[in-house]
């Protein structure tokens, strides 16, 4: 088992002469005084250090109120995620798999031990209600791996308490900074311990040290040069700009695996749009990567999504038939309609959870990533990659406005039925094709790109409201015949499906002239 909270927090650098009053903070009535706990924690990532790179923490944590295994994502600055699992001497199953998509096969070793004297303090309103938490930590730093570096330091950590509006936290900074105390330079203890117990770390604040002028002019240099070095990092070929666009949707596929093993809100949506942008670059720039080496990728891509919305759109469908069936007058609800389709939906999800977390833990998914960290560090561009990226880039879009342009047209000749219903589909997905080539393209040109992107994402929209109606109604035939099946009553289902034939001939007489504004305004892309 593991518990998720929300922890809120600022670092301040001390200069171990305590606290100052905190009396006079505007809603705290009294400071209590809680002693000192002493806190022994070991950090683990791999030798790489991959979880601090993207200032992930895990560590294991004697002492104190939470002893226990404890693993922080990054929401905010100064706004975290903790996952706490109890005590153990192994890594527990729930948080190894949780930074899985980043650790992969490498092996997690202790990197750093922290031992901690917290000097704990609650801040308490009139009513006794907590409102933060004030420590002063006196830390030792020991390097495990790397290196056999060792620092110390002192810090002040303010800790909102829970359902506390976080504007308390300015009050809090407010009287520390009158009394002199300055936010920490260190976004965590972690990250402080790795950077002064780093091997280098002893020469870096030797040389810093009564800089001459001549070191002065060089430390001067130096800025200049990694500003150069930035300017020079920022996208300028048409290669460098879909090279950025599928840097973005790899570290998006990444980040968001462990919010679906979670099952957060709308995280198992956003992993599945990640891909299919992805593998729309690569259909969309086939001038710009080679298709030989990205058409094999785009199908492991294609597998991945699969899996995704096998959960996604049943979400989807549950969502729009209890919005439906809540619209329904109660007497004109026959049988256990409500019950079925719960029954229905949580029977599929529960299915659906346990295969996806199947495939987030297979061998064929981390090879799946391990190949979109080669493909972006190695990219397999073509000749036109190096031009600028105005030609390139806006003939691609233009060239994926076009189909969309045809297949709407198509839909729009077809008479209703299953024949427009298909064609209606198709011109759907090359939207989404459409919407992310002009995403990518966005940095490079500008405002007709821009234009595009949410043109495209409204024709989504509309036919998307139209592919649901479709996958509505085979699913309200489905439940249909179960019921019948039963001996229940199917009289609400083909009331619900004729409502959903009513939204998709909404939909189908309001699509021409949606579309002849869409065309106008792409006429000058």
């Amino acid at each position: 088992m593991a518990d998720t909270k929300r922890e809120i927090e600022r670092k301040y650098e001390s200069d171990e002469s305590g606290l100052p009053d905190l009396t006079g903070i505007a809603g705290v009535a009294a400071v209590l005084d809680k002693g000192v706990a002493h806190l022994d924690a070991t950090y683990y990532d791999t030798a790489d250090e991959r979880l601090a790179a993207s200032s992930i923490t895990l560590r294991r944590r004697t002492g104190g109120s939470d002893a226990g295994w404890h693993l922080k994502f990054p929401v905010a600055p100064g706004v975290r995620d903790e996952i706490q699992a109890p005590l153990s001497d192994s890594l527990p199953d729930v948080l190894a798999g949780l930074i899985r998509s980043r650790v992969r096969d490498a092996e997690l070793v202790p990197v750093v031990r922290l031992r901690s004297a917290r000097d704990l303090r609650d801040l308490l309103d009139a009513a006794g209600r907590l409102l933060a938490e004030v420590s002063v930590d006196a830390v030792r730093a020991e390097r495990l791996a790397g290196g056999d570096g060792e620092a110390q330091w002192t810090e002040i950590e303010v800790e909102l308490a829970d359902g506390i509006d976080p504007v308390f936290l300015d009050k809090v900074e407010k009287r520390l900074r009158k009394a002199g105390v300055r936010p920490s330079a260190s976004a965590s203890k972690l990250a402080r311990a790795l950077s002064e117990t780093a091997p280098e770390a002893a020469s870096k604040a030797l040389k810093s040290a009564k800089p001459s002028k001549a070191s002065k002019a060089a430390r001067a240099s130096g800025k200049k040069s990694a500003k150069q070095e930035r300017a020079s990092q920022e996208p300028a070929t048409a290669g460098d700009h879909v090279l950025a666009y599928l840097r973005a949707q790899r570290d998006a596929i990444v980040a968001l695996d462990p919010a679906v093993r979670q099952d957060l809100a709308d995280s198992v949506h956003s992993m599945r749009v990640a891909t299919r942008r992805m593998r729309g670059t690569f259909r969309s720039y086939g001038r710009i990567l080679d298709r030989a080496v990205t058409d094999p990728i785009g199908e492991e891509l294609k597998w991945l999504a699969g899996e995704l919305g096998v959960d996604r759109d049943r979400e989807v469908l549950t969502e729009r038939l209890t919005a439906a069936l809540d619209q329904v007058p109660d007497t004109l609800v026959t049988g256990p309609v409500g019950t079925r389709l719960n029954r229905w939906a949580s029977d599929s999800h529960g299915g659906a959870r346990g295969r996806l977390i199947g495939v987030l833990d297979s061998a064929r998914h981390l090879a799946l990533l391990d190949t979109l960290d080669a493909l972006v560090a190695d990219p397999p561009l073509r000749k036109a990659a190096a031009k600028e990226p105005g030609k390139v880039i806006a003939g691609a879009v233009r060239k994926d406005f076009g189909k969309v342009s045809a297949l709407v047209e198509e839909a729009l000749e077809l008479s209703p039925g299953v024949d427009r219903d298909v064609a209606v589909h198709e011109a759907r997905k090359k939207s989404k094709r459409a919407r992310y080539s002009a995403e990518a393209a966005t940095p490079a040109l500008g405002a007709p790109a821009k234009d595009l992107v949410r043109s495209m994402k409204s024709l989504q929209s509309l036919l998307g409201d139209h592919q649901d109606s479709v996958m509505a109604r085979q699913t309200l035939r489905e439940l249909s015949a179960v019921a019948h099946a039963a001996g229940e009553s199917a009289f609400t289902y083909g009331l619900l499906y004729g409502r959903e034939e009513s939204s998709a001939a909404a939909v189908e007489a309001e699509l021409p002239g949606f579309w002849a504004g869409i065309r106008d305004g792409a006429a000058g892309l």
